[in-house]
């Protein structure tokens, strides 16, 4: 049986894209609304943060020290100990109400982000502005597909094969292929259709090739984490604590733990908000391990 613990008592706004560093033996993760980059140790202690200029949607530590942040500005390198950011290009600069939000670093130390389209909010849903970009080590911007509302969940199979993206709006998970020397995917088929609005949000795949999501229950009330196998069958389901869940990845020494990032959020959506909305929570016993999170090689 799973343990669900708060890890962080933290009232997030936006929880969001939490990476285990193991480097460090530290969690990082994001608060979006309220521009913060957080902290912890393993077990929720130590904790730290930095105040970024914007909204944040992602970011990915660097190898060579500090951090690629993906900010409503655009991307920046960012550096924990003075503060500073260097701009390094906003690939959605000509386009209105559209930021940048999930991303995560590829087995060539490449990041990978895509966007979110903010008009996509509107009842009518119009088609999504969004796109999904590769930032290479040298820092130049790629444009790999444009038409998403909602980019969410980046991540790939343990033999780099296959490539998991999720767009939120479409209630949908896609898998491609992936052909890992280009950092190119191909391929797009629907891995998963989830119900009407259970919202699948962030991702991250186990060192089994299977996917866990955090489906953000604020339309649907569904407070759940879900683990697909590789076919896209339905293994396990672990109903939290909160609906609003938006992320999650395999952290601690053994990589067994589950770190599941949640929102407050500043909508208002069918699910009322609850006492436990905003914290981090980690979930123990799973019997699973994830995959070690790689820096960013630019």
């Amino acid at each position: 049986m799973s343990d669900i613990r708060i890890c962080v008592p933290c009232k997030n706004m936006l929880g969001e894209g939490p990476i285990w560093d193991a480097e460090e033996q530290r969690l990082y993760w994001v608060d979006g609304l309220e521009g913060k980059l957080l902290s912890c140790s393993a077990y929720g202690a130590d904790v730290r943060q930095w105040a970024l200029p914007a909204e944040i949607g992602s970011f990915a530590l660097r190898k060579s020290g500090g951090a690629i942040v993906a900010l409503e500005t655009g991307l920046h390198l960012f550096d924990f100990k003075s503060g500073a950011l260097e701009f390094v290009a906003n690939p959605e600069a000509r386009k209105d109400h559209v930021r940048l939000n999930d991303g995560k670093v590829d087995s060539k130390g490449r990041f990978i982000v895509g966007s979110l389209d903010m008009m996509a909010f509107a009842p009518e849903k119009p088609k999504g502005r969004g796109v999904l970009y590769r930032v290479d080590t040298d820092l130049s911007v790629h444009a790999l597909f444009g038409g998403i509302a909602c980019s969410n969940g980046p991540c790939w199979s343990p033999d780099e094969k296959t490539f998991y993206f999720t767009d939120s709006f479409d209630d949908a998970i896609y898998a491609f292929d992936w052909d890992e020397a280009r950092g190119v995917p191909s391929n797009r088929r629907l891995f998963v259709q989830c119900e009407p609005f259970h919202i699948p949000d962030g991702a991250t795949i186990d060192a089994e090739g299977f996917y866990w999501v955090a489906m953000n229950g604020a339309l649907s009330g569904a407070a759940e984490v879900r683990r697909y196998a590789p076919d896209g069958t339905l293994d396990r389901v672990i109903h939290m604590p909160t609906a609003r869940l938006a992320s999650l990845t395999f952290g601690g020494p053994e990589l067994d733990i589950l770190y599941v990032t949640t929102l407050i959020g500043n909508q208002v959506t069918p699910i009322p908000v609850g006492p436990l909305d905003g914290h981090l929570f980690s979930v123990h016993g799973l019997g699973v391990r994830g995959l070690p999170s790689r820096r960013f090689e630019g």
